[in-house]
């Protein structure tokens, strides 16, 4: 059975420390109020790391954790210390609340980021830097799948140096499915430049957890051009509301459905926390869309 959850990301948590964050119980309600019985745990720190204080909110409002983002600087030799940091913490708290997908992101790098979803321009690592780069990705995705018992799965995400679909693929090639598969986003696929749909096709069997995101194709565009970064995209709607953008959603239902997938698919729709939207209110849209399109545990 597909289940439909959602993610405090889609409230404009990104940091643990942005002081323009809700609170960590609205989110909750407000995720609940939205008709959803599912949860990522966001950025740690976000939510308490005390289990009996998680705990005890989770159950009063009828949530499952699902799983949590390790979203930190993979490329950055001398930030290993705060990636690691990142995947412990978040590793014991998906562990104390039974949840099961662990999600390592390469975080935004300045590298990267004038060339988000232009993957012609875009500078690459030489061998040796991917090579290191690569073997702290597996460190982790070992730690997460041997040491916790949990799926871990690789995230491509825009400006970081798993960006583009031949980057996801070449990590996927070097890295044993065993202990790393694919968390599918499928809005920063699109953004990257390439078709959500046919690399679900091809890679069906890797996906262990999916992110749905669309994509306005027309901010895309602007932003593209423009070099935008991708905090300041965000702040101009390119995560607009499932349906509205780019990304074939019926398709995506039938991918998932032709091959059996059962499990969580995590609602992401990026935004700036000091906007103008209101995430309760597209979060309810987002939820209503998956369902008018056959989305059962939506």
């Amino acid at each position: 059975m597909i289940k439909i959850g959602n993610a405090p990301c889609s409230w404009g948590v990104e940091f643990a420390d942005d002081p323009r964050n809700p609170a960590w119980r609205k989110v909750l309600q407000e995720n609940a109020d939205a008709g959803y019985t599912g949860i990522e745990l966001g950025p740690v720190g976000f939510m308490p790391e005390d289990p009996a204080t998680l705990g005890d909110a989770l159950g009063e409002f009828g949530q499952e954790l699902v799983g949590g983002v390790v979203f930190r600087p993979f490329h950055d030799p001398d930030a290993w210390d705060d990636v690691m940091d990142g995947a412990v913490r978040t590793c014991k708290a998906l562990k104390a609340h039974g949840a099961q997908h662990l999600v390592l992101i390469d975080s935004i790098s300045e590298r990267r980021a004038p060339t988000a979803g232009r993957a012609d321009k875009a500078e690459k690592m030489d061998k040796a830097e991917w090579t290191a780069f690569r073997d702290r990705i597996a460190t982790v995705a070992k730690m997460g799948s041997e040491e916790y018992g949990l799926t871990v799965g690789m995230h491509a995400h825009a400006a970081g140096f798993i960006d583009f679909e031949p980057e996801l693929e070449r990590l996927l090639d070097e890295v044993d499915e065993s202990i790393l598969k694919i968390c599918f986003d499928t809005g920063h696929h699109s953004y990257a430049g390439f078709d959500p749909v046919a690399f679900m096709k091809k890679h069906i069997g890797r996906i262990s957890y999916m992110h749905f995101k669309d994509i306005d194709p027309r901010v895309k565009a602007d932003v593209i051009t423009k070099r935008t970064g991708f905090y300041d995209a965000c702040g101009q709607g390119i995560f607009c509301n499932l349906g509205d953008g780019d990304v074939d959603f019926p398709a995506v239902r039938q991918v998932l459905l032709d091959n059996g997938f059962d499990g969580w698919c995590t609602v992401e729709q990026d935004c700036d926390p000091a906007g103008d939207t209101s995430p309760i209110d597209d979060a309810k849209l987002n939820r209503a869309y998956l369902q008018s399109i056959g989305f059962e545990g939506a």
